[in-house]
């Protein structure tokens, strides 16, 4: 059972999940190890590996349905890439009923451009969930269009905690920071660990120790960050002796041309990628 439910997951009626990716199918183990009833859950993904069709098949999921087979489900999770929109949504729409709430986690694809494609007035939420989802630790910045009610959105939170937090924003426009944030975020911890690994190469350690302490430590500070109530400042702030080695080390990694410029720069580009993407 997933850490997010007290009880089993219940959507309230069918999902429609298209696209079982990498994201898409981090939310759907998600959805059935919290508990969802697999019997409600419809995928449509061409693309699915066999075993993966035949295991959905066996525990009950219905793969590839026509639109005589499914009206109106609760939910229509949206979990193609962008450029798959134009593919993707006319089918999609095919089977959205009055009630049912769309979740898009198509990076770049806005409220207008989703709603173009289905009847007017429908419920659309827009996510960006990271790539810890598939481990069930990511973490989803969420925006919901005007027509959505707040069962809706209660029911997309309920969907996309299987794969982490949740967390929403007031404006459509702060989707694409939250994209520069968390959505791009896991790749910046990942160089970090390769950078700091060459770095303790180049200060005279094996290559493999290097990237075994580079790694531990952090994946052991996301751990204490985790489980500590205090900013990260503070939490940095404790690691580090006055004249000591860190603070040498924070000396170059706060200077002006530092970490701090290096990170605004990294995640102002990224930001407006994802609004040139929207177009």
């Amino acid at each position: 059972m997933n850490a997010h439910y007290s009880g089993p997951l219940e959507a309230g009626g069918p999902v429609l999940l298209i696209g079982a990716g990498k994201m898409g199918g981090a939310l759907l183990d998600g959805w059935l190890a919290s508990g969802l009833d697999p019997k409600s859950v419809f995928v449509i993904d061409p693309a699915l590996p066999d075993p993966s069709v035949d295991r959905l098949r066996k525990i009950g999921c219905t793969l590839g349905p026509q639109s005589g087979d499914l009206s109106g489900p609760a939910a229509i999770v949206l979990a193609v890439k962008p450029q798959m929109a134009d593919a993707a949504l006319p089918p999609a729409a095919a089977f959205a009923g009055p009630k049912t709430v769309v979740i898009s986690i198509m990076a770049g694809t806005t409220l207008a451009t989703l709603g173009a494609a289905f009847p007017e007035g429908q419920a659309i939420v827009r996510a960006m969930p990271n790539t810890p989802a598939a481990i069930g630790r990511g973490v989803t910045g969420c925006f919901a269009g005007p027509a959505t009610t707040e069962a809706q959105r209660s029911l997309a939170e309920r969907l996309l905690k299987a794969a982490g937090d949740v967390i929403w924003v007031d404006r459509e426009e702060l989707i694409d920071a939250v994209t520069g944030v968390s959505g791009s975020g896991p790749a910046y911890v990942f160089l970090l660990v390769e950078e700091l690994a060459k770095a303790g190469v180049a200060a005279g350690l094996p290559a493999e120790l290097a990237e075994t302490l580079a790694r531990k430590t952090v994946e052991g500070s996301g751990e204490l960050l985790r489980r500590s109530a205090e900013p990260p400042a503070i939490l940095r702030r404790n690691v580090t002796s006055p004249n000591g080695t860190t603070a040498a080390a924070l000396d170059v990694l706060m200077a002006e041309d530092g970490l701090g410029p290096l990170m605004s720069r990294a995640v102002a580009a990224a930001t407006k990628r994802a609004r040139e993407l929207a177009g």
